[in-house]
């Protein structure tokens, strides 16, 4: 069955052809659907387009299908092109011709619009609280191992004291910026398009912030050409929210596999989320790590995949929007799937706090000597040069006791302000009064 279908069959292979993956894709979309046409029916009542036991039976039965959905029951069946033509299939077999009605005032360019923001809201929900649990453990390390120092670098040369308080909390604050990306991908999507229909609005009288508060958008879409206009716009914001997140993903696995090597040794994973080799019996592998990575680096590219596929489209819908859903949904199982496995072993961890007790690196402190000499009177660049002869005669012996004080240093990690920063990000979210709007709608 298809919506549009009239008195004429489409050709088989050009169906294959434009159907695409589209109604693999539009499982991931189907509770949402729901969700939506539970809203517009109900404003459709309210303008006389439903008698009021009309919406009740309606909405009785689309609850029954969100909870199939929920349970993961839910199919679009062998012949029908979408989750639209489903849900309206199944209504229409339970209800007759009352089944038929729930369309009135709407188009699939304005259902899927709608389906695609609240999908990729509760996604964005999960994300922040899964980046949250993930900072948790980050700031727990932190400060569980503040006082252990390790080696900086620079070009992959010792350079300066860091310390495991440093390395973590690093990491932590890399995940509030990120966040700040995330926020600002939600507030971009939690706009309600819902009403623009084909993109030029409609001739019934539709009542657009009745939907809009029903969902528990925060606004609207406005302009009915813009709400078009937004799909593909909102998947790359949303994709740079991601791809963000990811880079600190990314540089985190890379770290932990070279830190976990014996050449390095300053961390070890725990054993059980390691992997060996069929000949060599000594191995354990960071394959978790390095899969996350590679995930990572896969998930960056998905703005620029987006954009591809979105950037020379003029004004109004176009078929190739469709190719978008198939790079951008299955990402958030991704993304979610490494911030798991990261959290997990990052509780985990174990730290070699013995590390600097090896005197290759010992060079790591010549900064403290020169900056102790320029305290007592020398000047900078005669204490520099001083050092460096030491270090080259093999007579420079190191201050271990490191004594940073400033804001953000070995003796200072201040993270309480990097806890607070999290926090507030996370208020700006809002997430109560989507929760509250989906419960009310379901109840």
């Amino acid at each position: 069955m298809k919506l549009w279908e009239k008195d004429f069959e489409i050709n088989k292979e050009i169906e294959r052809f434009t159907v695409g993956r589209d109604r693999e894709m539009d499982l991931y979309l189907a509770k949402y659907d729901v969700l939506g046409s539970m809203a517009h029916i109900t404003m459709l009542e309210s303008i006389g387009m439903l008698e009021s036991d009309e919406l009740r039976q309606l909405l009785a039965e689309l609850k029954n299908i969100y909870a199939m959905a929920e349970r993961g029951e839910f199919v679009i069946e062998d012949g029908i092109e979408d989750v639209h033509s489903q849900v309206e299939l199944m209504l229409t077999r339970r209800l007759g011709d009352m089944g038929k009605k729930i369309h009135a005032g709407r188009s699939r360019n304005d259902q899927v619009l709608v389906d695609l923001k609240l999908f990729t809201r509760q996604q964005l929900i999960d994300i922040a609280q899964q980046v949250k649990t993930l900072f948790d453990e980050l700031i727990a390390k932190s400060n569980q191992y503040k006082d252990v120092l390790m080696p900086g670098y620079t070009h992959l040369q010792i350079a300066m004291p860091s310390s495991f308080g440093l390395w973590f909390g690093a990491y932590a604050e890399s995940l509030c910026d990120d966040m700040l990306f995330l926020q600002a991908a939600y507030k971009m999507t939690n706009r309600n398009p819902l009403g623009s229909a084909a993109g030029y609005g409609s001739s019934f009288p539709l009542k657009r912030q009745m939907t809009t508060d029903l969902l528990g958008f925060d606004t609207m879409n406005y302009n009915v050409v813009y709400a078009q206009m937004g799909r593909g716009k909102t998947e790359r914001n949303v994709g740079f929210a991601i791809a963000s997140i990811a880079g600190t993903l990314a540089k985190l696995a890379f770290d932990a596999c070279l830190f976990n090597s014996q050449n390095f040794g300053f961390v070890r994973l725990p054993k059980e989320c390691t992997t060996g080799s069929s000949i060599m019996p000594h191995k354990k592998n960071p394959d978790v790590f390095e899969l996350i990575r590679a995930k990572s680096n896969k998930l960056q590219a998905l703005p620029q995949q987006v954009t591809l596929i979105m950037n020379n489209l003029p004004v109004g819908y176009f078929r190739d929007l469709q190719i978008i859903k198939e790079v951008f949904l299955p990402a958030f199982d991704e993304l979610k799937d490494c911030l798991s496995m990261c959290a997990y072993i990052i509780n985990k961890i174990e730290v070699n706090e013995q590390i600097l007790d090896n005197s290759m690196y010992d060079p790591i402190f010549s900064v403290e000597e020169v900056n102790r000499l320029a305290t007592d009177g020398m000047p900078f660049r005669d204490a520099y040069k001083k050092v460096g002869l030491d270090i080259q005669a093999g007579n420079f012996v190191p201050d271990k006791n490191i004594r940073h004080t400033h804001e953000g240093s070995i003796g200072n990690l201040c993270n309480d302000h990097i806890a607070s920063l999290m926090h507030s990000v996370l208020e700006g979210f809002a997430f109560e009064k989507v929760k509250e709007a989906e419960e009310n709608l379901l109840k």
